[in-house]
């Protein structure tokens, strides 16, 4: 009985093979790539939740009404794709002209990617704090 190779240098068992080891690694390359989708998405909204935070510090170093500063950073965070509902300002001023003030958000963003729920927690706690110098107000 004569053995028929293909173009490749395979026989018919050896591509059976090859597909059936394709068929078990591909739902492992799937999760791989969709969490390193979730991951990405996370770093997204930690870079929102920082800028968010400067734009309010900012507006805090320039007036002494805390409520704009918290608006302006809740504006930021919507701008940025931020549920505010989920964001948390808080505003700590060291005293007047010339002195620190820090604006610290603190976000919990979901997991949203689907297939990949198992690997992370329900919600990630995400953070930042900016410190500028108050320049007056």
């Amino acid at each position: 009985m004569r053995r028929v190779r293909t173009v490749f240098g395979r026989d018919g068992g050896e591509r059976a093979s090859a597909a059936v080891e394709f068929a078990l690694v591909l739902p492992l390359i799937l999760i791989m790539s969709l969490a390193l989708v979730q991951v990405g998405l996370l770093v997204k909204d930690q870079l929102v939740v920082l800028g968010a935070s400067r734009a309010g510090a900012r507006e805090a170093a320039v007036t002494s009404d805390d409520q704009r500063a918290t608006q302006s950073a809740l504006d930021t965070a919507s701008a940025g794709g931020l549920d505010t509902s989920r964001i948390q300002v808080t505003i700590d001023r060291q005293g007047g002209t010339g002195t620190a003030v820090a604006v610290t958000l603190n976000y919990t963003d979901p997991v949203v990617v689907p297939l990949v729920e198992w690997l992370f927690p329900a919600a990630v706690s995400l953070a930042a704090t900016v410190t500028m110098r108050q320049e007056g107000g």
